[in-house]
């Protein structure tokens, strides 16, 4: 296994010595990717927060981002902190904005916000109105990609392709990866009514015209039987579509949420969170042998060895 990092200051590319146990954490939403790595201190090795960092597997690009922390011990090391472009999504700002697509208000940011752009898929429903105050980048395009998933059952992922926003529905991210008994030393699987699982969908319009508030209701009777009542209640803007969305929101919330972690499993660059792969195990309440989506994955380079542990979530994708 090849492991090639390199720090570039100003016009210089440095290559660091750098020692065992590099990590690189990639999450679905919310989160920017995240390389930790420890490097020795050697002379003419000079480099400050905000310089680039490339990470190199084998000849695959894995990370490109950008220094945020430097620590260091008078052991002669620096441990190192790296985020890739999506860091920059943590900022703030207030918008407002009329008939825009999530993949267009992507964009629209990112052009804002001197950030590069990749492959960004169309993700096909205009949004009404988008109103934002105060609000983080991370969290205005996830709300956009939450309206797209809950009016069109389409599930997109926003990721850092190695230095290019890229946007992509989870069905283009298919890998040809198996994941059974024999792929890690480990694994534990959780199944839960306890998050993201209603049985009712409560759905309220306010109409200025009649002085009424009009309710659009979705709900599964067996299931509250079986569960109790689970309720998710959301005010909406407009009436227009509503039921339809009471609908959708009820098929893809009415069951129970699945999380498999699978440690110490062989590492494979290709592997990043958006991922679906393989999943064939014996999970107790269920046998599985189907896609379940990669929902966080650390990688670690150590002794010579790519090592991966994996957070999958399974039944519909969990927004």
């Amino acid at each position: 296994m090849a492991v090639e990092l390199f720090i570039q200051h100003n016009s210089t590319i440095q290559y660091p010595v750098v020692e065992e146990g590099a990590k690189l954490t990639l999450e679905r939403k919310g989160t920017p990717g995240k390389l930790e790595f420890t490097v020795v201190k050697a002379p003419g090795l000079n480099f400050q927060e905000g310089d680039p960092v490339k990470l190199t597997v084998d000849g695959t690009p894995m990370f490109y981002g950008f220094v945020f922390k430097k620590k260091r011990d008078k052991g002669g090391t620096i441990d190192v902190v790296a985020y890739d472009q999506l860091r920059y999504l943590k900022n703030k700002d207030t918008l407002t904005e009329e008939g825009l697509k999530a993949s267009d208000l992507l964009k629209r940011l990112a052009g804002d916000f001197r950030l590069n752009l990749g492959t960004v898929e169309d993700t096909g429903y205009t949004i009404e109105t988008i109103v934002e105050e105060n609000q983080t980048l991370f969290d205005m395009i996830q709300n956009a990609l939450d309206e797209t998933l809950m009016n069109t059952k389409q599930l997109f992922v926003l990721y850092d392709d190695v230095g290019k926003l890229s946007l992509k529905n989870i069905n283009s991210m298919k890998l040809n990866l198996l994941i059974d008994e024999e792929t890690g030393e480990n694994f534990s699987y959780e199944s839960s009514i306890d998050e993201q699982t209603y049985n009712k969908i409560k759905l309220a319009f306010n109409n200025e015209k009649t002085g009424k508030r009009e309710l659009f209701i979705a709900q599964d009777g067996e299931k509250m039987n079986q569960w109790g009542v689970l309720q998710y209640f959301e005010e909406v803007q407009t009436k227009t579509g509503a039921s339809a969305k009471a609908n959708a929101l009820l098929k893809l919330y009415d069951q129970k949420t699945r999380h498999l972690t699978i440690q110490n499993a062989l590492g494979d660059v290709r592997v990043r969170a958006g991922n679906a792969v393989v999943v064939a195990l014996n999970l107790g309440d269920i046998i599985t042998n189907n896609f379940m989506v990669v929902n966080r994955v650390t990688h670690t380079f150590r002794d010579n060895e790519h090592r991966m542990e994996l957070d999958l979530i399974g039944g519909e994708f969990i927004a």
